[in-house]
């Protein structure tokens, strides 16, 4: 794909003309043949496409935010399958958020959490709670369950009692490293999940392993959103926010203070850098976005249950970090594009095909290769090919290149008029 942009590359408008017939072309397909998963696909390729443009930043947002705002909706709403495609689009940005948490401790800060799910899981419950009924066994005061309005605020309350979880695991973290900060951070998350699981006595918070049903949907003006096509815009609104806080933090004082944390932490002690506030600051952050999008996951889904919090969901927000590129925040974007668009979308879609070619009578499948039984092996597989061709992600964090003759130069330029004073004292 670079090579076809650097052809391109000098001539702009060709580029923007082809991108654009490009565009039209694939939402023209989605209208046309709306069970077609191939021009779903194909359509938000463009948003990869348009990453590679030698245009401006900002014209690429503006871009991006029409494709995503009105074509993709408009285009899928031609056919019934509109709301399986708003709910793929909606369950890739509440991962993209996550994994951009996730991100932010592994690929920035360079510390290993294996229970990140925890704070996806800690964000659930806190809107799941007083959400539901459940609130009313431990709450002395107030009517529950609450209001569909009052999403909004769980939000910014997810997001901070996510963070305060952080900070609860990263205290007693700090001083391990490298595998046994791994071992840790996975016992942190099962054990919040046992909690959650075992929560419902003597006080009945949780409902233990029968999980909180019928949470309040969110509403906004009176209307209660209930749709993924409603979902899906709530989501794109958070992660477009959630892009914009990581990029500010990436570049900023905070953001160079957790690649040199992550590069050595006794170089970055002795330049001054706070390692605990620096290591807590980065566990907290990450665990805000994942906490947020909790509260989503709990309000879209109406039911919460500890089985949504297992390990597996670790190690697939992980997976994504890793496959995409760590610490290249258009990296991890694609890659949790790729790899829940792979489990959601065209995995499935291959075990349908395969299971109506069985039944009719095409091919004989052995019921320990059904493609249902299938699906992880494959999924694995294309993962083990992934890290062994792609070992740096798919689109690998950009390291800062330097001219060593061009720095030697400016350094003797700015070195000489001191040289020369001190001559002259000498001489005197």
């Amino acid at each position: 794909m670079k090579k076809i942009m650097s052809r391109l590359e000098g001539n702009k408008k060709a580029q923007i003309i082809l991108f654009f017939i490009y565009v039209i072309a694939t939402s023209g397909s989605l209208m046309l043949a709306q069970k077609s998963v191939v021009a779903f696909l194909l359509l938000l390729f463009s948003l990869l496409l348009l990453y590679f443009m030698s245009l401006s930043i900002k014209l690429k947002w503006l871009i991006a935010g029409v494709i995503l705002i009105v074509l993709l909706p408009f285009s899928a709403s031609q056919g019934p399958a509109y709301e399986s495609y708003m709910e793929v689009s909606t369950l890739v940005g509440i991962y993209i958020a996550m994994a951009l948490g996730l991100n932010i401790v592994v690929g920035l800060a360079g510390l290993l959490d294996l229970g990140f799910v925890a704070f996806f899981a800690v964000g659930a419950y806190t809107y799941g709670i007083f959400a539901t009924n459940q609130a009313a066994n431990f709450m002395p005061f107030g009517t529950y369950p609450l209001s569909g309005e009052s999403f909004w605020f769980f939000i910014i309350a997810g997001c901070l009692i996510a963070a305060l979880f952080g900070v609860l695991l990263g205290i007693p973290v700090l001083r391990v490293k490298g595998d046994y900060l791994a071992i840790v951070t996975l016992g942190f998350g099962e054990i919040i999940r046992i909690v959650f699981n075992n929560l419902d006595k003597p006080i009945n918070i949780t409902n233990g392993a029968m999980g909180l049903s019928s949470v309040t949907p969110p509403s906004i003006f009176g209307i209660n959103l209930v749709y993924p096509s409603q979902f899906y815009y709530v989501v794109l609104v958070i992660l477009a926010a959630v892009i914009f806080i990581v990029r500010r933090f990436e570049y900023s004082k905070v953001g160079r203070s957790w690649k040199a944390v992550r590069e050595n932490e006794i170089a970055a002690q002795a330049m001054g850098i706070h390692l605990v506030r620096t290591k807590l600051l980065a566990f907290a952050i990450g665990a805000s976005f994942s906490g947020m999008m909790g509260v989503v996951f709990a309000a879209k889904q109406t039911f919460v249950d500890p089985t949504s919090f297992t390990l597996l969901e670790s190690i697939t927000i992980l997976v994504m970090v890793i496959l995409g590129g760590m610490g290249s925040v258009p990296g991890v974007i694609l890659g949790a594009a790729v790899v829940t668009i792979l489990n959601l979308q065209v995995l499935t879609e291959l075990t349908d095909w395969f299971n109506q070619l069985s039944l009719n009578g095409v091919i004989s499948i052995p019921d320990a290769l059904s493609p249902a039984k299938m699906q992880r092996f494959i999924f694995g597989g294309l993962l083990i090919l992934f890290a062994l061709y792609r070992s740096q992600g798919l689109l690998p964090a950009k390291q800062p290149t330097f001219d060593l003759k061009e720095l030697k130069e400016e350094a003797e330029e700015e070195i000489q008029p001191v040289i020369s004073a001190a001559k002259k004292n000498v001489n005197l």
